[in-house]
């Protein structure tokens, strides 16, 4: 998949919408929190885990495409490459679960519907 196809896929997550806080770094976010870094590039952020043991389990199964997110990194956050060895199906599940863990801390009336 590229870049492009997986910031369509992060964007049809119900509520999402991109945001730019910063010049060229496009992100994912849903009411106001974001749940992926780095749209439309060859690597993308991720909330992992929710809590950094969790995601280190991406650490230990793709050494050379995941890495440990700067700042955020200690909260579950995780760099993943595209196009290396981790494939783009566990990527969508990525940002499947970011998004998921995201939207699962915020007060249960910002929560945006979700398909049951």
């Amino acid at each position: 998949m590229t870049p492009e196809e997986f910031r369509d896929h992060a964007l049809s997550k119900p509520g999402a919408y991109p945001d730019e806080p910063w010049e060229g770094d496009l992100v994912a976010k849903v009411v106001e929190k974001i749940f992926v870094f780095g749209l439309g590039r060859d690597a993308v952020g991720v909330k992992c885990g929710a809590n950094r043991a969790e995601a280190d389990e991406w650490l230990l199964q793709y050494p050379d495409d995941a890495s440990v997110m700067p700042y955020i990194g200690r909260n579950g956050w995780n760099t993943l490459a595209i196009g290396g060895t981790i494939p783009d199906e566990e990527i969508l599940e990525a940002i499947d679960t970011s998004y998921d863990l995201i939207v699962s801390k915020l007060p249960k009336s910002k929560r945006p519907d979700q398909p049951r």
